[in-house]
């Protein structure tokens, strides 16, 4: 067998088992929509600790020629079981296209060794990740990735923060479609 026709034939088996949304980059019309679910958060000492739940409203919609991204989190922690103690974070942010296919640089962006927050975002197979990065005057860095996977029955988020490369939490939800 020829050598193009053996590699033609290694990589239609690869990929025969593979779904056509994970071969390729997805844009971000895919992810567009108003997403709902929950999930539930862990750190180091969560073997000793309390796991907290948390509920996620995201909106990932198209603004010029990138993208605007609107997330709520409510989490619920100790208190009162009939009363229990609830936070409710909100963000927003507005990313735009670079000359990378697939990655987007957040439009307030600033400069992380001036005290200014960093936000890009990439797209990778069915993957939009959304990263913020700051860093304090003694140089230590706080990094929080957000992974929101498309899968067949919605959404998968993976929420990890990181301070100067050690893990500080993680936080695993679903999240399904409710509106366009």
């Amino acid at each position: 067998m020829k050598p193009i026709a053996l590699l033609t034939a290694l990589l239609l088996a690869l990929f025969a088992g593979v779904p056509a949304s994970a071969q390729q980059m997805l844009s971000i019309n895919a992810f567009s929509g108003t997403w709902n679910g929950g999930g539930v958060s862990e750190n180091e000492d969560s073997v000793y600790f309390q796991t907290t739940v948390r509920d996620f409203d995201v909106i990932i919609r198209p603004e010029g020629q990138g993208f605007r991204i609107d997330w709520t989190t409510v989490i619920r922690k100790g208190g009162d079981p009939n009363k229990p103690n609830i936070r409710r974070r909100k963000s927003s942010k507005k990313l735009d296209p670079t000359s990378a296919p697939g990655v987007f640089r957040g439009a307030n962006s600033g400069d992380p060794l001036a005290g200014e927050e960093l936000c890009w975002a990439r797209i990778q197979k069915s993957t939009l990740s959304l990263f913020l990065m700051t860093i304090d005057k003694d140089g230590i860095y706080t990094l929080q990735q957000y992974d929101r996977t498309l899968s067949g029955t919605g959404m998968i988020l993976t929420f990890l923060s990181l301070s100067d490369g050690d893990r500080q939490r993680v936080v695993k939800g679903r999240l399904i479609k409710s509106a366009r």
